[in-house]
């Protein structure tokens, strides 16, 4: 091999080891790879970041909008609720609607995002039948990589290989050409679950850590927050009027943490004394307020209500120094109105990894690094602690933290250092269901458009992303915010790790070694290798980065035998989606782990058998489809 070639080996090779032990993120990792390609001189600078004007890249990041779109309005969890609601008590019938909604469901949005959507009724279907959630969410994780399976634009791995495809002159696969397959994985899937899967999934009825789900009132209740809330208001001669909330100084100076702010939403009127004004029955009527996020610039106005979580003396004490009126919060009540479609609380239990242990929240500066506040926290041991800010972090424990949805999803990317547990019902409210059967218009269109193939599928992605905000089913910000920009660098910046392959002969080398260990055997013995290769990576890493290097040595080989390449990288396509051996080989295996209280061991008894029976229905079905 050439010094380029070693140098490219090289730098795949460090990429590899870092995917695996997470050192670093992955989209930085990806980076890496494009300035080390860069640096080394072989790749061109146009050539390094040709990924990030991939049309396979943008239609993924125009399919994020979309799907953004209809979680946003609700859609998908109206249709998935609606399908799940025909499911009754019954376990095996559950089963059977559960994976064929979460695939139908998966197979035109993204695999997490129904997962996350159903989750919630998942759980609380399990506690009406008296069934373990664990006997149905590793199901609800697998359905979802299966229905992924099921059409072009069902996981980004489909589009890449079909682009693969249509760049080296060959036909594309269309928005069906998975569908056959796919429906054969979907029910080997669904048979797999109500025999052999069934005796090895766990039934465990009680949590490891307590991650049902449970509402916003439950979670409240049991951290015993309101004999530590307190609503401060600010008086008309108080000195904090015209200041902002940093200037207060009620974190560090009085330990109080500031929950949320409730402001007029029409200004108080000039003073005077006036007879109260009754309602018709005889009520005065409520003043209305509207909820503030509490930021540190945030400016403080008269009348304004805060409410904070402290000691009683510690209140006591800023009340007296700002002239505030203090009125204890003593029921759970009185916490629901800063429970909104932005702003909630969670639950974050701390993994073995996690930087934050042996360390105070002060010293970890919790609140500036995520943007949340942490309300409480619940021991290993399960005894309450109130005072949070001193107590060093062990492995176990549950914090209840407090801020936007946003950010307490953001959360779920930082899998060293946190597991979100559960879904609590606020998360999954839809802030815009007026919109729901519009979004529902727009990709009607998309599918129909795409199915036809009348236009381009990066064409028809990018106008549906764009009506979706056109129309209001999301607005620019949320677009952004729905865009797993994780995701679309690591594709960006793996594709150019193709092309060097390419280029350095490294493609043509690993093709040629396939053939000759493989090849005296035919070409189904080569597609079982290539299957195999890609399953085994993608358990650690990344399907897209899998698929990404794996599939031009599939076409390579393919060319090499003089054979057809459909087959080939549709199998590699496929045993991308086949992540059920590890609990962080996707996204939605990682979402159900807390809930279910599954184990990292649980994942492998129960995925390895299944990634057995897929491999034998790729090579059963495959060749039958696209014969070699």
């Amino acid at each position: 091999m050439t010094l380029d070639a070693w140098l490219v080996l090289g730098i795949l090779a460090v990429g590899i080891v870092l995917f695996i032990t997470e050192l670093l993120r992955v989209d930085i990792v990806a980076l890496g790879v494009v300035v080390a390609l860069m640096l080394t001189g072989v790749l061109t600078p146009a050539e390094a970041i040709s990924g990030f004007s991939n049309t396979a890249v943008i239609t993924i990041v125009a399919l994020f909008v979309v799907g953004g779109a209809v979680l946003q309005t609700g859609l998908a969890g109206m249709i998935g609720r609606r399908i799940l609601a025909i499911a009754g008590t019954d376990e095996k019938k559950l089963t059977i609607v559960l994976i064929l909604a979460v695939a139908l469901l998966s197979s035109i949005m993204s695999d997490t995002g129904t997962v996350a959507v159903l989750l919630p009724a998942i759980v609380i279907l399990a506690r009406s039948a008296k069934l373990s959630a664990s006997k149905l969410l590793i199901p609800l994780a697998y359905g979802s990589l299966l229905g992924g399976a099921m059409t072009l634009i069902g996981t980004p791995p489909n589009i890449i290989v079909s682009e693969l495809l249509q760049e080296t002159g060959y036909q594309p696969f269309t928005f069906f050409s998975y569908t056959p397959m796919g429906l054969v994985l979907v029910a080997m899937g669904v048979v797999y679950m109500l025999t052999v899967g069934r005796k090895l999934l766990p039934a465990r009825q009680k949590p490891l850590a307590e991650p049902a789900l449970e509402s916003t009132a439950e979670l409240v209740e049991r951290y015993r927050l309101p004999d530590n809330v307190f609503r401060l208001r600010v008086r008309l001669w108080s000195r904090l009027i015209g200041k902002t909330l940093a200037a207060a100084h009620l974190g560090d100076q009085y330990h109080l943490t500031v929950l949320e702010i409730l402001r007029r939403e029409e200004p108080r009127p000039a003073l005077r004394i006036v007879r109260p004004r009754h309602g018709q029955n005889g009520h005065v009527p409520q003043i209305k307020r509207r909820v503030v996020v509490p930021e540190a610039e945030t400016i403080l106005e008269n009348d304004d209500v805060l409410i904070v979580q402290g000691e009683a003396s510690n209140v006591g004490h800023a009340a007296a120094v700002w002239s505030l009126g203090v009125q204890a919060a003593t029921a759970v009540e009185e916490l629901d109105p800063h429970i909104s479609d932005e702003v909630g609380v969670a639950e974050v239990l701390l993994p073995p990894r996690s930087a934050l242990l042996g360390r105070t929240l002060v010293e970890t500066r919790f609140s500036q690094a995520y943007g949340l506040k942490v309300l409480g926290i619940n021991t290993a041991v399960g005894q309450g602690e109130l005072n949070v800010r001193d107590r060093k972090l062990q492995f176990g424990d549950t914090l209840l933290v407090q801020g936007r949805w946003q950010d307490i999803v953001a959360l779920r990317e930082r899998r060293r250092d946190f597991v979100v547990m559960g879904q609590p019902e606020a998360m999954i409210c839809a802030p815009k269901r007026s919109k729901a059967l519009l979004a529902g218009g727009v990709l009607l269109v998309m599918l129909v458009l795409m199915i036809g193939e009348v236009l381009p599928l990066v064409t028809v992605a990018l106008a549906a992303g764009l009506l979706m905000i056109l129309s209001g089913c999301l607005t620019m910000d949320e677009a952004y915010q729905a865009i797993d920009w994780k995701s679309v660098v690591l594709i960006a910046g793996m594709i150019p790790m193709s092309i060097a392959l390419e280029k350095v002969g490294l493609i043509s080398l690993a093709a040629a070694g396939l053939v000759d260990v493989f090849g005296p055997s035919g070409p189904l013995a080569i597609m079982a290798g290539l299957f195999l290769l890609t399953s085994v990576f993608t358990q650690f890493i990344s399907n897209t980065a899998t698929a990404v290097v794996v599939a031009p040595v599939a076409l390579a080989a393919a060319e090499t035998l003089g054979v057809q390449p459909h087959a080939f990288l549709m199998a590699v396509a496929i045993a991308a989606s086949m992540a059920f051996a590890t609990p962080v080989a996707s996204p939605s295996n990682t979402l159900v782990m807390g809930a279910g209280s599954y184990r990292f061991g649980d994942y492998i008894k129960v995925g390895v058998p299944l990634i057995a029976l897929a491999l034998l229905a790729v090579l059963v079905v495959l060749p039958v489809l696209y014969p070699f």
